[in-house]
């Protein structure tokens, strides 16, 4: 059914004067509908989906949206107003572009009101600031004698015509007139004119504008990716193998520095051990003999190593029978190694807690742990240096190593404190007899508690292994 203003269209009525429209009117925007309370509401039907209910039907009993609309808010808050006013006519024009020097014309469609405004898309006509020079300029400061008055100017001419794109000017150069240049060469003499010529024109007191350019590095490089795009599949192998083969390296060598620190921080837990128990000795000593000197505040013992048994100091009732108590954080090679030793003391496991002997059992038990540590360290060092025998007797036979092992296994008493040892010997062992008493370095069994693929069970691959390359060079 046609509308009113096209019966009148049609019939070539008069209409009111209307004024066209606009987007804005279009999509209703400045004068928005009020909400018009329906007073009969409609409910869902059984069985239709929420998305079709909604494409039908809104609180404002609005029609769906005949034309898609562009403001990203959904059909139920905006819809196209399709009123009686009139478009805006459009009107097939000329015009020209300014990129093109040549004037050339040409035709569209553009709206009436746009008439005679620029060409839209003329402010994307971006163009580089190429430097003019005059005559004296180019004699006095630009003159090279590589280069002449007139390939520079077709130089110029040609970063003038393609903006600066260097491949394109090493490709139209005249090679029939001029030289031939590279582009490491085409570049260096554009940027050297334009540096000189910044510090020419500069006013005094201001920094010129330089553009660092280094011909002599981008020709290194562009021979070094040559040389890399030329390898051969052979040379690409080799040189995996030797980037893994270094990776290797510096992952042993992190695991033998690695390894280097553990052992030193058990030397010095062990050195610091022995002079807090001389320190000790030496104070108990003086308190024997001076019973009424003072003690000095400012002596503390070393942080104890090995076990770090927990602190009771918080408010409350605590037992110091949970002083003695192992961390969790000790292993079971551990605990059997402090087994071993208290076995060969012939100490309780779970002596009576008083004061003293709380502090002289952790003590006593700290020092076991660090020596099973130390004992590890040697025994790994050990092992390190036979097979190192071994291999260079291989590759040098019938010399020496000129290593010589100074590792020598000192007696339990200087690394354990011997009054930690001394208060928990139980009376049935005698300390007139200690030749009974086996070493406690040797009580601790640091073979059996370890698994297997240890150090030891190594070594004596490594020995065999040894003995067997000897016969066959003998045979030979």
């Amino acid at each position: 059914m046609a509308a009113g203003t096209d019966v009148r269209d049609i019939l070539e009525l008069e209409s009111p004067e209307q004024q066209f429209i606009t987007k804005d009117a279009l999509m209703n925007n400045k004068q928005k509908k009020a909400a018009r309370k329906s007073d009969v509401s409609f409910k869902r039907p059984e069985g239709m989906h929420r998305e079709l209910w909604g494409l039908l039907w809104t609180d404002n009993r609005d029609a769906p949206p005949i034309i898609p609309t562009d403001t990203n808010q959904g059909y139920k808050q905006m819809k196209a107003k399709i009123g009686s006013s009139k478009v805006r006519p459009w009107k097939w024009m000329p015009f020209t572009n300014p990129a093109r020097k040549d004037g050339a014309v040409f035709y569209h469609w553009r709206r009436v009101a746009d008439e005679g405004k620029d060409y839209p898309f003329a402010r994307f006509n971006k163009a580089v600031d190429i430097p003019v020079y005059s005559d004296l300029e180019y004699q006095q400061h630009l003159h090279d004698d590589n280069w002449t008055r007139q390939e520079t100017d077709f130089l110029f001419d040609l970063c003038k015509r393609f903006d600066l794109r260097f491949i394109l000017i090493h490709d139209r150069w005249n090679r029939d007139k001029f030289p031939n240049r590279s582009v490491e060469d085409i570049k260096e003499r554009y940027y050297g004119i334009c540096n000189t010529l910044s510090k020419v024109r500069i006013p005094q007191g201001t920094e010129p504008k330089i553009r660092a350019f280094d011909a002599e590095h981008e020709r290194k490089r562009k021979q070094q990716l040559i040389k890399l795009f030329d390898r051969t599949p052979e040379q690409v192998e080799e040189e995996e193998h030797l980037i893994a083969e270094l990776k290797k390296i510096e992952l042993r060598k992190k695991e033998r520095e690695k390894k280097t620190q553990d052992l030193q921080k058990l030397i010095t837990a062990a050195d610091s051990n022995f002079d807090s128990r001389r320190s000790e000795k030496k104070q108990t000593k003086k308190k024997i003999h001076t019973p009424h000197q003072k003690i000095n505040p400012t002596i503390s013992t070393p942080e104890p190593s090995g076990i770090k048994f927990a602190d009771f100091k918080t408010s409350g009732v605590s037992l110091r029978s949970q002083r003695m108590k192992l961390p969790a954080s000790v292993g079971q090679k551990k605990m059997k190694a402090i087994e071993q030793v208290l076995e060969e003391l012939g100490i309780e496991y779970n002596p009576i807690p008083t004061e003293d002997t709380v502090t002289h059992f952790n003590e006593l038990r700290q020092d076991v742990v660090l020596l099973y540590e130390l004992k590890i360290a040697l025994a790994t060092c050990d092992y390190e240096l036979e097979s190192l025998k071994h291999r260079f007797e291989t590759l040098a036979p019938g010399k020496p190593l000129p290593i010589e092992a100074t590792v020598k296994s000192e007696p339990m008493c200087s690394v354990l404190g011997s009054d930690a040892a001394e208060s928990l010997i139980t009376p049935n062992i005698s300390p007139e007899s200690p030749s009974k008493l086996k070493k406690l370095s040797e009580a601790i069994d640091v073979v059996n508690s370890n698994p297997p693929g240890t150090p030891n069970r190594k070594r004596k691959a490594a020995l065999e292994q040894g003995n067997m390359l000897k016969k066959m060079k003998q045979k030979v």
